[in-house]
């Protein structure tokens, strides 16, 4: 039985029989994670925000729907379940499909960096592999420095700032994004999370209307999708604000001015950290002089690069005078 197809579009609604007929068919946990799991994958679903298979996709869902956290012992999984769960599971397993959103915007809760962060359509879902290099305290590539300052530039939901407060809990973080809408959201987490004053938020297109301050770490993942790109993502993509994706840009030029104008921002010895994504290799071809060195990513993900604020100024400044 197929209630969703690859495009986003659904098909015949399943009926309340087919339900009711789950419901009592289907008695434990472990009984609706592996229909979820077979159910997802006959419906062509797309994954990525979160998890990357059915089977841990149905695991997040049934287990939110059940109130149960995600590291609870497997026993329970066998357990029996009311009439009511089920019911409450099923729904939420049939909007997956039936409305094509991640799970992330059907639970109002994303992971990163070991932390659990509120999202809605307004901000994309955090899953950018910079949490990996958080993890490691952004070693080597800190080496002995202790960034008393630090920039999360277009920050979203805020997860990388939290999440570098948590690491660093001597240094104030600058939280910036150009959408309103997305530092509300920030706002919701940084309070969840008690940042307290440790954490600013801004408003700011990229380092425009941001005050003349260095920062010792700016950590980024900005916009850097194509907006053709982006309009061909699987369904579940467009539910993401697209804005978010690409910035209204076809090609470089956004990533481009990032790069020139951060080193009046960045300390001596300072660091940025990029996010762009398979557009690392449209970058080095464009910028083949730029000193940028990928990170190898141990967890999944590509496109993460580390710049010297010495070296990326050098390479600004012959920017600027050979423009």
């Amino acid at each position: 039985m197929r209630n969703g197809t690859a495009d986003g579009t659904a098909d015949k609604p399943a009926s309340r029989t087919d339900d009711e007929e789950l419901v009592q068919t289907l008695t434990c946990p472990l009984d609706y994670i592996r229909w979820g799991a077979s159910y997802f994958g006959e419906a062509g679903l797309a994954f990525g925000h979160g998890s990357d298979n059915p089977v841990d996709e149905a695991a997040h869902l049934v287990l939110h729907a059940l109130s149960l956290a995600h590291d609870l012992p497997d026993t329970y999984l066998q357990g029996q379940l009311t009439d009511a769960e089920r019911r409450a599971i099923v729904e939420l397993l049939r909007a997956r499909v039936t409305t094509r959103k991640p799970a992330a915007y059907l639970t109002g809760t994303a992971w990163f960096a070991g932390l659990a962060f509120y999202v809605d359509e307004r901000v994309i879902i955090p899953r950018s592999p910079i949490a990996e290099l958080i993890g490691d305290g952004f070693q080597p590539w800190l080496a002995h420095r202790e960034p008393l300052a630090i920039l999360d530039l277009c920050a979203g939901c805020g997860a990388i700032a939290i999440a570098c407060a948590e690491l660093f809990p001597d240094a104030r973080v600058v939280a910036s994004d150009a959408s309103t809408d997305a530092l509300d959201v920030a706002r919701t987490n940084a309070t969840r999370h008690d940042s307290g004053p440790q954490v600013e938020l801004v408003q700011a297109d990229l380092f425009d209307d941001l005050p003349a301050e260095r920062f010792d770490l700016i950590v980024t993942n900005p916009p850097y999708v194509s907006r053709e790109e982006s309009e061909g993502l699987a369904a579940e993509y467009q539910h993401e604000p697209g804005y978010a994706f690409h910035g209204n840009q076809q090609d470089l030029s956004l990533l481009t001015r990032l790069l020139v104008q951060a080193p009046d921002y960045l300390t001596e010895d300072g660091l940025l950290i990029l996010e762009v994504g398979a557009r690392a290799f449209e970058l080095e071809a464009t910028h083949p002089d730029l000193p940028i060195s990928w990170v190898e990513l141990q967890h999944g993900g590509m496109g993460v690069g580390v710049l010297e604020a010495e070296d990326l100024a050098a390479w600004a400044s012959a920017q600027t005078i050979g423009g």
